[in-house]
């Protein structure tokens, strides 16, 4: 799931290359229409291009994938009645609030977990990630991550198949929408499971996460950098209340579903296909195709609590482990046993989900 990155630099290109990029792109893309075309905007295909270090072949290959995901699964026609229940509890939703430079905020409370259908959960996510684009202020396209550990435990831990399946989604069809995920109260073994991960992420993504702390002097001025405290949460360190109320955000998100209808030119037919249709896509959304990547070889890397390295192959670039899978294993500080496996197992599910949601 995890894999080592080739290179960990990004080309420089100067605006004007930026530009031919964008017009190489678009020229190498097969005729577009409908939907498809008012997707690719040169915004699009510009975090594209980033996404794939401004290789036009790479991009156009990862952008025709996400057309085809787009044209399958329809994330645009998702209305929050067919997810509404998957959000009773506010495991995941949009903030009142944004950052200092304007940008959508969503926090997501894994440790709220209320449902167990995968395939509901996924669907919930990626409308509450349309959503979040949908919100973004002009020439905004990158989002913010609060990520909220607490009450976590192994109870609501997230199932291998769901994990695969939403890393799938957010690295192939979400590229360079996200701008920064703020970890808060994480388990403290996160960091340590994040000193790996570094080996496989050019500086830029790793940049994107940071860890934050209760009553912690650096986690406090790194908030204050991002936010005004006086819009920020007490739960975050700030001076703000924050209260989810399902009944109120569900009318906000009905009258976002008007919205988007409008954005992507539907018009309000009655129930059915979410309630909307658009003249030149009339056939109801296929069920969804599975995400998962197919099954992979398996490398191990052994680390101590402190995230030191205790075994794995290494070279220049980092740990090489080739075209496979990378198991985490964390052992115990003092007896160096490994940990119960379910728990292990556990763990490594929770940080792959949560770590690696930034990886392109």
């Amino acid at each position: 799931m995890f894999r080592r990155r080739h290179s960990h630099h990004h080309q420089d290109y100067s605006s004007l290359e930026q530009d031919a990029k964008v017009n190489e792109l678009k020229a190498a893309l097969e005729p577009l229409s409908g939907v498809s075309l008012q997707y690719c905007t040169d915004a699009c295909l510009r975090r594209y291009l980033e996404a794939r270090n401004w290789n036009v072949d790479k991009s156009k290959k990862m952008l025709e994938e996400s057309l085809k995901w787009r044209s399958s699964y329809y994330p645009e026609k998702i209305r929050w009645d067919e997810v509404a229940n998957e959000g009773e509890s506010g495991k995941l939703f949009r903030a009142n609030f944004h950052d200092r430079q304007g940008r959508t905020v969503l926090i997501m409370r894994p440790g709220m977990q209320n449902t167990s259908n995968p395939e509901n959960q996924i669907r919930h996510l990626v409308y509450m990630l349309e959503n979040a684009i949908l919100n973004l202020p002009e020439g905004q396209e990158q989002m913010v991550w609060m990520i909220d550990f607490t009450g976590l435990s192994l109870s609501n831990n997230v199932p291998v198949k769901t994990a695969r399946e939403t890393i799938n989604i957010l690295q192939n069809h979400y590229p360079e929408r996200l701008a920064i995920a703020l970890l808060y109260n994480p388990p403290r073994i996160f960091e340590a499971l994040w000193k790996i991960v570094k080996y496989f992420l050019d500086t830029k993504t790793f940049n994107k996460v940071k860890f934050i702390y209760p009553k912690n002097k650096d986690s406090s001025e790194l908030m204050s950098s991002y936010f005004d405290v006086e819009n920020l949460p007490a739960e975050f360190g700030g001076n703000a209340q924050m209260q989810y109320d399902h009944e109120e955000f569900s009318r906000l998100m009905a009258q976002d579903d008007v919205k988007t209808a409008s954005v992507w030119g539907y018009e309000k037919i009655g129930h059915g296909n979410g309630g909307y249709s658009r003249a030149e896509v009339a056939p109801v959304a296929p069920e969804p195709l599975p995400l998962a990547p197919p099954a992979r070889s398996i490398a191990s890397v052994y680390i101590d609590a402190r995230g030191a390295v205790l075994a794995g192959e290494k070279n220049k670039e980092g740990f090489d482990f080739g075209d496979c899978d990378l198991e985490i294993r964390v052992l115990e500080r003092t007896a160096m046993a490994d940990l119960e496996p379910a728990i292990a197992a556990d763990l490594q599910i929770e940080a792959i989900l949560f770590l690696s949601l930034v990886m392109k």
